[in-house]
């Protein structure tokens, strides 16, 4: 039975419940894994909405035959609806993390400059289909072979905070199996503290030993504004090592600074461990491979009533049940003859009340009790998913009024579009930026166009001179009179996503 809860549920376990319900479907899973399967990784980056930015001739030419091997075999194992299940997300919707570049894997010695397979996310105004990107970064974004022109990233470098270099696990389907002793699953539940510490002193020496150091200082960001500084200690190297904190002022704070973050898949516990402790998910909800190494851990959530499958709606209508199913592909009221609901629909038409059948079928169009349901889907990209309970509730020959259903379908469309600008370079940065100040500051027009953060090549990627094209990198577009009326309601409609919450 699952646990009671004293309070209310935690609000971010609510939300990884609703991750792990609409983010990665089924379907997505199924067609990735089958892709995979048979050796088509960019079919199954497809397949889990991941653009693929990268010429591997591009990067045998640069980097010669090794490299490219190395990332030829890491494609091949990476699981992307995997790796999409472990992405960093936000508060309070749970979408994907814009404006992330996190590191997959390093290619070369440190000797060498820096080369990286990389997943990117796009800024929050660009995140419709909620939609990733593989490359190649080797240190700037303008010579790097696998940079693809499409929509120039605002933060090209890899992140500190969020790399998946040393945490394979979380994205090769070859050691997935790895995950239930890198999260802490095999020794005593989690507590209560979203931080997994008991680990810390382990994955500190895995993050210090990749930066090429035997010992020494750490970070770990506790909250938006508090981070804690360890070092690493033991008498030799028989020792195991441990941590202990390092006295304030010891270190200045440029030094601070510049020492290695522990990454937040080592420092936060587990969610699905969380999900499943509590009772939340059942294991079956869990994504396969995830599953398979959690096997056995957490308990046995209480089963609920499971609806009858295609229950019409049952509406009291002049005094009698009548039923609301769909016929022909088009949802009606059943109970009452075609001949009668064409006049009452005429009668409507010319101001008169209309029947209480009526009255709930224009409801359902509108406004239906699934709305939360497609709208989580429509928010993490699955258009397919929501637009399969659409015709569940409405038919395929449904032609949907004017209403929330109507306008939430209406702005997914209008996100999509503008990831498609980003993609295509023709919008780097968010509409609306360029129109709050209504022109230009004075020496905007003597300094190249940034159009993607200092690693993007200036002058490219940009709107054809428009304001947008010239405007500063980075620039947080607000709501005010110059916004156009489209943005305008879809900023309004659309709350922003808290970034302080870590994944």
């Amino acid at each position: 039975m699952a646990p009671h809860f004293a309070n209310e549920i935690p609000s971010h376990l609510l939300m990884w419940r609703r991750v792990r319900e609409y983010a990665v479907p089924p379907s997505m899973i199924e067609n990735a894994t089958a892709r995979r399967a048979v050796g088509d990784w960019a079919g199954a980056c497809a397949a889990a909405r991941v653009h693929v930015d990268l010429d591997l001739r591009a990067v045998r030419r640069r980097h010669g035959t090794q490299v490219v091997t190395r990332l030829r075999e890491d494609l091949r194992r990476l699981a992307p609806d995997l790796l999409r299940w472990h992405m960093p997300r936000i508060a309070p919707d749970g979408r994907l993390r814009p404006g992330l570049t996190i590191s997959l894997a390093r290619y070369g010695s440190y000797a060498d400059p820096p080369l990286h397979l990389v997943v990117r996310t796009p800024p929050a105004w660009a995140d419709g289909g909620q939609w990733m990107s593989l490359a190649l970064w080797e240190g700037s974004g303008n010579d790097s072979p696998g940079h693809h022109p499409h929509g120039h990233h605002p933060h090209p470098h890899p992140e500190r905070r969020f790399r998946l270099d040393l945490h394979r696990h979380l994205w090769d389907a070859g050691r997935s199996g790895e995950l239930r002793a890198r999260c802490g699953a095999e020794k005593n539940p989690p507590h209560d503290s979203p931080c997994e510490s008991r680990r810390w002193a382990a994955e500190a020496e895995l993050l210090l030993r990749a930066e090429g150091l035997p010992r020494g200082a750490f970070t770990v960001r506790l909250g938006a504004r508090r981070r804690a500084v360890l070092e690493l200690v033991a008498p030799d190297d028989s020792h195991v090592p441990t941590l202990q904190p390092l006295p304030e002022g010891v270190l200045p704070p440029q030094e601070i600074a510049a020492l290695p973050v522990l990454p937040e898949a080592a420092a936060r516990v587990l969610p699905d461990l969380e999900l499943l402790r509590t009772g939340l998910i059942p294991p079956e909800r869990l994504h396969p491979l995830v599953a398979t190494a959690l096997a056995g851990y957490g308990v046995t959530p209480a089963g609920g009533p499971v609806p009858e499958p295609g229950d019409p709606h049952r509406v009291e209508c002049r005094g009698e049940t009548h039923r609301i199913a769909l016929r022909d592909g088009v949802l009606t009221a059943v109970d009452h003859d075609p001949l009668q609901l064409r006049r009452e629909e005429l009668l409507v038409a010319l101001g008169g009340p209309a029947l209480p059948c009526l009255r709930a079928i224009d409801t359902v169009h509108r406004d239906p009790e699934a709305l939360p349901a497609v709208r989580e889907r429509l928010r993490h990209g699955d258009v397919g998913g929501a637009l399969a309970v659409v015709e569940g509730l409405l038919g395929p020959g449904a032609v949907l009024r004017d209403g929330p259903l109507r306008e939430e379908l209406e702005q997914a469309a209008a996100r999509h579009l503008d990831h498609g600008l980003f993609r295509s370079g023709l919008v780097a940065v968010h509409p609306a930026a360029g129109s709050a100040g209504g022109a230009d500051t004075p020496g905007d027009e003597d300094r190249p166009a940034r159009a993607g953060g200092s690693d993007a090549p200036a002058g490219s990627g940009g709107s054809g001179g428009s304001g947008a094209g010239r405007v500063k990198a980075g620039h947080r577009p607000r709501l005010d009179r110059f916004t156009p009326l489209p943005l305008r309601s879809k900023l309004i409609g659309r709350s922003r996503p808290r970034t302080g919450l870590a994944s």
